[in-house]
């Protein structure tokens, strides 16, 4: 909504600019009339539309040609003063404006007929002509309507609704309108329903539709055209004729209020209010979605879920992002989280691929949910609130307890260690299914849940590309670190080493050597020091022997250990080379997974 609205006055000598002011001021027409009235302003409590309105008027005898033009480029909608009773000051009528047009034929008074047979060849002409309004300054004839209709022309405007010529509603216009359906169409059945309705109409109105209007706007659709109501509710056609219908009959305000309700501007996009609210992001600290943020997705994910598969297919995932105004997703994203063997996006990738878009951007999250009407769903001021920003780690680490949910593992290690294949096997794939994946659509991350004790978290593993020399901070800022040798290759661990000795020996973040490719042949590294024996002198785990060369998916154990030292970095090493301790982490992450997926199985069912 515009901050205020100012309003020129224009027009011929005599034609009544000034008596127009004064009467609205003084609600009496004036004895005496200025060759200008000064500067108005009416505050935004006495206006209908409670904004500011500012009222010039402009005089040719006491101001240049140059000072009109400063005037024209500062007002946001102009009023073009006319004599009803005088003919040529409607010739003289110049219409070359970027700004909405008021046509304002004064005098009413003085003549018995209409000056409109005269101007609707003129309004034809030009788009950019709001309304003609006839009025009388001497007998105070619709002086307050025709200021309202500027207010109206600026703050509700017609132009980008509408094409008078073709008597239909803009394209960027039916395509803000059809995102508003989609999002108000919360089962997704296209037809918005009784309860729907209501929730549209409280969003947007702050009031419900009683149940006999509800039925008189579907009678309207009804009787103007075959497909606007089906089954009992408002199809998406029916949507678009109601608010040309609204437009057709001058109620403007009625489709703005519910566009600017769904975030769009003056030009009929998203506002960088709507899509990027301001969030306080301190160094350190992580972004994550709270629980109604989840509940918000998942409702979004069974929404589109048409065949009730615990899978989005393409055809889910396009129909879930028409909302959008460009696809967010490539195929990286399925190789980035968990898919089933089809390749589609789980219920649990699904979430994942959200988590992993929250910490790693948070203001391209804010922009997402903002598409998917989160706020205006959930009732909440902006997207923002659907968002944690976690406390220092600092703190965590001084208090040895962390509220944190998701915790990222950077993985490095020489070029051909296996570094991408410990990635895919997170995801459950072993290396037969790992082959197909086609290289442009490699992803440099990999993310789902583990469990710890019971709690659900979410590990963030980050190939790092091995380039020893320029490591960046991003590269060395996580939490868990991940050092990946082929135990095949005699030159692999060398990488390792070094890498831990320039950048991990003096820090306290966590570290786990990987002894990848276990299945093959181990052979003896080159390096002054055997891979245990560097375990042993810098006291970390020995070597984890892992591999993804296997018929069923890879074991998840090790990434279990990863979350947990991530969780726990205080711990002695002591401590997590327990072997009770480790079973406990790994039987609570097996059964919690199969709990976790059967109950989501079983509130499908429900729904």
């Amino acid at each position: 909504m515009r901050k205020d609205v100012r309003i020129l006055l224009v027009g011929e000598p005599k034609v009544g600019k000034t008596s127009l002011i004064m009467s609205l001021v003084s609600e009496e027409f004036p004895d005496e009339v200025p060759l200008r009235a000064e500067e108005i302003t009416i505050p935004a409590d006495v206006t209908p539309e409670r904004v500011p309105t500012h009222i010039v008027d402009y005089s040719e005898a006491e101001q240049s040609d140059e000072q009109l033009y400063q005037e024209i480029s500062k007002a946001n909608v102009i009023c073009i003063v006319y004599s009803v009773n005088n003919k040529k000051s409607i010739e003289k009528v110049s219409l070359v404006s970027v700004v909405p047009l008021i046509l304002v034929g004064n005098k009413s008074d003085l003549v018995e007929h209409s000056s409109m047979e005269t101007i609707l060849p003129i309004m034809n002409q030009y788009q950019d002509i709001e309304t003609c309004v006839e009025c009388s300054a001497k007998n105070l004839k619709n002086i307050s309507e025709l200021f309202y209709y500027a207010q109206k022309a600026v703050l509700h405007p017609t132009g980008p609704l509408y094409c008078p010529e073709e008597k239909e509603l803009k394209p960027s216009c039916i395509k803000a309108l059809t995102r508003i359906f989609k999002i108000s169409d919360l089962d997704n059945d296209g037809i918005l329903n009784d309860s729907e309705l209501n929730f549209f109409q409280r969003t947007c109105f702050n009031t419900p539709l009683a149940p006999q209007a509800l039925e008189d706007v579907k009678n309207v659709v009804r009787r103007n055209m075959m497909d606007g109501v089906k089954d009992n509710g408002l199809t998406l056609k029916g949507f678009l004729f109601l608010h040309t219908l609204f437009i057709q009959r001058g109620r403007h305000e009625t489709t703005w209020t519910v566009l600017r309700r769904f975030g769009y501007d003056d030009d009929l996009e998203l506002t960088q209010e709507y899509l990027f609210p301001m969030i306080k992001i301190l160094p350190d600290c992580t972004t994550e979605l709270n629980h109604n943020a989840y509940l918000f997705l998942q409702s979004v994910f069974d929404k589109h879920d048409k065949d009730r598969d615990c899978a989005l297919s393409p055809e889910e995932v396009k129909d879930l992002f028409k909302v959008f105004p460009y696809m967010p997703w490539g195929p990286d994203v399925n190789n980035t989280v968990c898919t089933n063997e089809q390749g589609w996006l789980t219920y649990q990738g699904y979430l994942s691929q959200w988590t992993l878009t929250t910490y790693l951007d948070v203001q391209r999250s804010l922009e997402y949910l903002g598409y998917l009407g989160y706020s205006i769903i959930y009732e909440q001021e902006s997207q923002a609130a659907a968002i944690t920003v976690t406390r220092n780690k600092r703190i965590d680490l001084q208090k040895k307890q962390t509220q944190r949910s998701v915790f990222r593992c950077n993985v490095l290690g020489a070029r051909g260690s296996g570094k991408s294949g410990f990635l895919q096997a997170f995801l459950g794939r072993n290396l037969q299914r790992q082959r197909r994946i086609r290289e442009e659509h490699k992803s440099f991350y990999a993310i789902s849940t583990t469990y710890v004790y019971g709690q659900e978290k979410y590990l963030l593993l980050h190939e790092v590309m091995p380039d020893f020399d320029f490591l960046t901070e991003t590269d060395l800022s996580c939490d868990v670190v991940c050092l990946v040798y082929d135990i095949n290759n005699p030159r692999s661990f060398e990488y390792c080493a070094k890498v831990y000795k320039q950048y991990f020996i003096d820090s306290k973040t966590p570290c786990v050597v990987i002894a990848a490719k276990s299945d093959l042949h181990e052979v003896r590294q080159h390096y002054s020091l055997s891979p245990h024996d560097f375990c042993r002198k810098h006291k970390l785990h020995p070597p984890q022997p892992f591999t993804c060369s296997t018929n069923e998916a890879p074991s998840k154990d090790i990434y279990t250990r990863l979350t947990t030292m991530a969780m726990y970095p205080h711990m002695a090493q002591a401590d997590l080379k327990n072997s009770t301790f480790w079973l406990r982490a790994s039987v609570g992450a097996t059964v919690f997974a199969v709990l976790g997926f059967a109950m989501y199985r079983a509130l499908l069912k429900q729904r």
